[in-house]
């Protein structure tokens, strides 16, 4: 037993060393997952500080509870249902076709009888959600095609432990009733998920409401604890894993008002559990076993991670991916679990595996997971560079008096003006990147090209009260525009134009508003221009106008003369400044915008 002031040396141990490896590590482009590692190995195996791993591995696992409730926090039942084709296709897919060529591999070498081949071969072909999940985080990818794709799989791994655990029962040898205790294993865990649905869906929420009416903030500190915990332990004594348990509650209360608050007092729990998960597994690793079978053991993990890595890049693309998304997943999922080791023990108990092979098998998942970070970092060299990330097309939720298609800086600018005017406002855009950096500052964005017609149809064209198009390029705004005048002709329009020919071709068409992108700052720039070269404000600010005014009227005139019509304006305008240097002459068809747009400032006409 550890005496109580061992335990607060380790622990100040534990932390020290995070704290110093995670900021080393991540600022040499390793990540921090690697860093909790080799703090782990220092401590543990290479200096013996800490030798009871079991117990900080045991209170570590919680890292995984937490971090999948956070991630059943932010996805919707209605998500998860769009989900089930790689849930329950691609998933069993990849264990069942995985667990057996690698279970053909563990029989060919020897490691053990054909019995304990198949769950050599099963356990190896699940991953570790929390090494997976962790580099999704780090890279900002869990909502990514390619993120979600990973944790479909993911998450039938997790499924998948209750009936690997009853193949055990199975293959080992024993009566005619311990054979039959897999089915009733198997009913007790689909009854015990189904009341767990039926607990979410009906209690938790009220419970919620009560709690928030004390408003005690550490009361609703320990309801969250009590629910994580409680569900992963109601989901441990049926036989499934924690992680499912936690994640099925976060799934039932993403839809609930308190998914933000509840998010915000798990995550640190979360942070600093899985953070000690990783060191955990670097203390459990054995050195002495990994020397001593070094010949072995290299080969082994090389080839394990190889074969499943081809098996799952080739399903993925089998499956619709992209050759870089198949790639990501691929380098992203080759290692072994956490359940390996729950498998691997369970299977040494029940006489399939000799506590030697076990020791053998631990020791390759434990150094597959500390490659997996720099497997994920391998897979940018082989990725095309010329493929466009694209995301789910989700719209739940989606429909306002705003329809906002673009999302780049001039969107950005208008949609905190409409927000901050009471407006809601449903915003489109074709850029992964710019989505999730906009769900950083809190925004919500639907993924969708606004040229499609059913994009614009699930995205809430039909209950908006005007459409904003702020494209960045004037061709795809000229095809929107265009689509939406031919099938919704009633919408009002409002576009970011960008330039004078198109401003003048938005108004042919009809649009209600249109501004030029550059028009208002340039005007406001000059203006403080003025002023800092000792100008009144008053003065400036009347300049400005009357700036704005003319070059309205001008483009009024050039709308119905054409192009080079309305230099009168110009003429007759107050202010005269000298060119700084001779204009030259452009073409009027090609470049003619340019030319008028210089022309209010420089005062060639």
């Amino acid at each position: 037993m550890t005496a109580p002031g061992s335990l607060f040396t380790e622990m100040l141990l534990l932390l020290a060393g995070a704290v110093i490896a995670a900021p080393i590590f991540k600022r040499l482009g390793l990540g921090t997952v690697l860093g909790y590692l080799a703090v782990g190995v220092i401590i543990g195996p290479v200096f013996q500080r800490i030798t009871d791993t079991e117990e900080v591995l045991h209170v570590a696992e919680y890292g995984v509870v937490f971090l999948l409730f956070v991630i059943g926090l932010e996805l919707k039942p209605s998500r998860l249902w769009q989900m089930r084709g790689d849930v329950f296709g691609l998933g069993p897919v990849q264990v069942l076709l995985t667990g057996l060529a690698l279970a053909a591999l563990a029989f060919e070498t020897g490691m053990a009888t054909w019995q304990g081949s198949l769950i050599v071969g099963f356990g190896l072909a699940l991953s570790s959600t929390a090494f997976a999940l962790q580099l999704l985080n780090d890279a900002g990818d869990i909502n990514s095609r390619y993120g979600q794709r990973s944790f479909s799989v993911l998450l039938f791994q997790d499924l998948a432990i209750v009936p690997l655990l009853a193949l055990i029962t199975v293959l080992a040898p024993g009566t005619e009733e311990q054979a039959a205790t897999p089915l009733v294993d198997f009913a007790i865990a689909i009854a015990a998920i189904g009341a767990m649905i039926l607990a979410g869906k009906y209690l938790l929420n009220p419970m919620f409401q009560i709690i928030a009416r004390t408003g005690a903030r550490e009361v609703m500190i320990a309801a969250a604890l009590l629910v994580v915990l409680g569900s992963a332990a109601a989901m441990q004594m049926v036989g499934l894993s924690m992680a499912m348990g936690a994640f099925l509650a976060g799934v039932m209360l993403a839809e609930s008002s308190y998914r933000h608050e509840l998010e915000a007092d798990i995550e640190p729990f979360r942070g600093l559990l899985l953070a000690l998960f990783f060191v955990a597994v670097g203390l459990s690793l054995e050195l002495e076993v990994i020397v001593d079978h070094i010949l072995f053991i290299i080969p082994a993990v090389i080839v394990f991670m190889a074969v499943k890595a081809f098996l799952v890049y080739g399903l993925c693309r089998l499956w619709g991916s992209s050759h870089n998304d198949a790639i990501q997943i691929a380098f992203l999922l080759p290692q072994g679990g956490e359940f390996a080791f729950v498998l691997f023990t369970t299977a040494t108990a029940a006489g399939l595996l000799s506590s030697s092979t076990a020791s053998l098998l631990i020791a390759i998942v434990t150094l597959s997971m500390a490659l997996t970070p720099l497997g994920s970092a391998l897979a940018k060299r082989l990725m095309h560079g010329e493929a466009r990330e694209e995301l789910d097309e989700d719209f739940a939720g989606a429909g306002a008096d705003v329809l906002m298609i673009g999302f780049s800086r001039f969107g950005q600018i208008a949609a905190q003006i409409l927000l901050a005017g009471g407006s809601a406002v449903t915003v489109i855009d074709d850029s992964a990147d710019r989505i999730r950096q906009a769900a950083n500052f809190g925004f919500r964005i639907y993924f969708g090209d606004g040229t499609r017609r059913d994009v614009l149809v699930s995205s809430g064209i039909e209950k908006a009260k005007i459409v904003v198009v702020a494209t960045q390029k004037k061709e795809t705004t000229n095809r929107i525009v265009e689509l939406i005048q031919s099938d919704f002709p009633n919408v009002r329009l409002f576009a970011r134009s960008y330039d004078r020919i198109h401003s003048l071709w938005l108004r042919e068409k009809g649009v209600e508003y249109e501004l030029r992108e550059t028009l208002e700052s340039g005007l406001l720039f000059g203006a403080k221009t003025l002023e800092a070269l000792g100008m009144s404000e008053a003065r400036a600010e009347e300049i400005l106008q009357d700036i704005r005014r003319r070059d309205e009227e001008r483009l009024q005139i050039q709308a119905v003369e054409g192009i080079s019509a309305g230099r009168d304006k110009l003429f007759n305008s107050p202010v005269k400044p000298e060119p700084l240097i001779k204009p030259k002459r452009i073409s009027v068809q090609e470049d003619a915008a340019d030319e008028v747009e210089a022309g209010l400032s420089l005062g060639k006409w």
